[in-house]
């Protein structure tokens, strides 16, 4: 009876040691995959788009450089803050919907999103829904699937993936323009040396 308690101290000590040891090891992130890779990059630019748009105040979503009348400066037509925010996220559902299969409206394909939308919640909850989608798009990206057409389309999904996030920096960038023409600095700027 003595005998078969000594045999089960070492094999305690052993564990327990083990235990004490994993949990002393620094924590090892999970090996990277083609959707955690693509969901870095729509996780950066969703947060300066995000963060872009929050700083602007309401009443300039309807600001363009046309409204400034620069001369020398032909700015008619374009698009203004509200309308470049509410086209990356038309964008982002065009680009992300056939890689999960999911419909969007058919007002979304004239690249400025629903026109019903008219206050800044509306705006900001329409793009945060499109980073949504985006973030459900890359999780279903695989090493099998990632050089596939998605249903209906000719690009590799993770061309579409990564081309979405493309298009959303391109147009941060006339974000970050329209926000220095009205007196704000960008938040990604903010406590940097300009």
């Amino acid at each position: 009876m003595r005998r078969g308690k000594f045999v089960w101290l070492p094999a305690f000590l052993v564990f327990s040691a083990g235990a004490a040891l994993a949990q002393t090891q620094p924590h090892m992130p999970p090996p990277m995959t083609v959707a955690s890779v693509v969901e870095g990059q729509i996780a950066a630019v969703e947060r300066l788009v995000v963060d872009a748009a929050e700083a602007m105040p309401e009443d300039r979503f309807s600001f363009s450089p046309e409204t400034l009348n620069i001369r020398g400066s032909d700015y008619r037509g374009v698009r203004t803050f509200g309308q470049e925010v509410m086209h990356i996220a038309a964008s982002n559902y065009i680009l992300w919907a056939p890689l999960t299969g999911e419909k969007f409206p058919p007002d979304f394909l004239g690249g400025n999103g629903p026109a019903a939308l008219k206050t800044k919640a509306e705006v900001l909850k329409f793009m945060r829904d499109s980073f949504a989608l985006g973030h459900r798009a890359a999780a279903s990206l695989t090493a099998q699937n990632m050089l596939e057409a998605p249903p209906g389309g000719k690009s590799p999904r993770l061309h579409v993936a990564t081309f979405a996030v493309a298009h959303a920096y391109d147009h941060y960038g006339q974000m970050v323009e329209y926000l220095r023409m009205s007196g704000i600095v960008p938040p990604a700027s903010r406590g940097k040396t300009d």
